[in-house]
């Protein structure tokens, strides 16, 4: 997937035309058809014509009843802001594709996959359909390491595969998640057979085998809910924003920074201001980052943000029957 030209000006009408309405946007009642992930084989993001070097970008979006409002941000004002600051910052080709995360162990829809998409009406039809279940089990946990199965597993990206370069998957949430990929629930919701359950950190290997993965926590006051687990299994690619309205500006720092598509925080910055974000969101932009951004200087050193004993391959290998 990933045909069609991204039209900022397009991307903005709907958005407009939207407010203007004061109709709802999330409509659904139960899991899209569409994004139903049982039998799923593979979301693909390739090249084409139109977009030969395309990248492939995941937002996998925690919509339980605390985490409504970064959907709501992205489909009334935020994602043109996104794409507009990739484009402008130089980044070509971004497609993306929009994952809804519940609790498996509570919801009725818990995972949700859209397609990677490039044009503005294909992403905001994804993203729209998810449906804000709203739930959660009450424990503390979510079922992010589900988005991470489908990335490692169900995601074949053309970035990868033809230039070996990484996509992006970032999660948004404020709950930790649970210790392993449960094999009856991908049996249930994905109809895929699992010998044994898949340990948190094996999946997290896996991921960053073809994506740079990030979670994203809204709002400072949140962090304190599950900050030191994700920093465990994810070190600096744990991102503590200030404002949920921040979440576009930070992932598209963040890809525009890996990216090499603006050399550092300066450029980063001019480049913010210059497509309209005020002054105040940029240094809460750049604070937010500022640890991520360390792990670009090469003087800072490699650090792996994943401590896994064992190599993801293999273990993907022994538990697929």
């Amino acid at each position: 997937m990933g045909h069609g030209n991204y039209s900022h000006a397009a991307h903005a009408a709907i958005i407009a035309d939207r407010s203007a309405s004061g109709t709802e946007v999330f409509v659904q009642r139960g899991c899209h058809p569409l994004m139903n992930p049982h039998g799923l084989a593979m979301r693909e993001s390739r090249d084409s014509l139109d977009h030969p070097h395309s990248l492939g970008i995941v937002f996998a979006l925690d919509v339980t009843g605390s985490m409504g409002d970064i959907p709501q941000l992205l489909a009334t004002r935020e994602l043109p802001t996104f794409m507009n600051l990739l484009i402008h910052c130089g980044v070509t080709d971004p497609q993306l594709m929009f994952m809804a995360i519940g609790d498996a162990t509570s919801d009725h829809a818990a995972l949700q996959v859209g397609q990677f998409e490039s044009t503005a009406e294909l992403m905001d039809q994804w993203l729209t359909w998810s449906y804000l279940e709203g739930g959660g089990g009450g424990t503390g946990e979510e079922s992010y390491e589900l988005a991470l199965y489908i990335a490692a597993q169900h995601t074949d990206l053309d970035c990868w595969v033809k230039r070996r370069k990484k996509g992006y998957l970032f999660i948004t949430g404020d709950e930790h998640p649970y210790p392993a990929v449960s094999h009856h629930q991908i049996g249930s919701l994905v109809g895929e057979r699992l010998d044994a359950d898949i340990p948190i950190e094996e999946v997290i290997a896996a991921a960053f085998e073809t994506y740079h993965v990030f979670f994203l926590i809204p709002d400072l006051a949140r962090r304190k809910r599950c900050e030191h687990t994700w920093r465990k299994l994810l070190g600096d690619h744990v991102i503590c924003m200030e404002d949920a309205a921040d979440t576009c500006a930070v992932a598209a720092s963040i890809v525009a920074l890996t990216e090499r598509a603006v050399p550092d925080l300066d450029g980063l910055a001019a480049c913010l201001a210059a497509n309209g974000v005020v002054p105040a969101r940029v240094s809460a932009v750049l604070r937010a980052i500022r640890g991520y951004t360390a792990l670009l200087d090469p003087a800072a050193g490699k650090r792996a943000p994943v401590t896994a004993g064992h190599g993801p391959g293999a273990w993907f290998k022994r538990l697929f029957s």
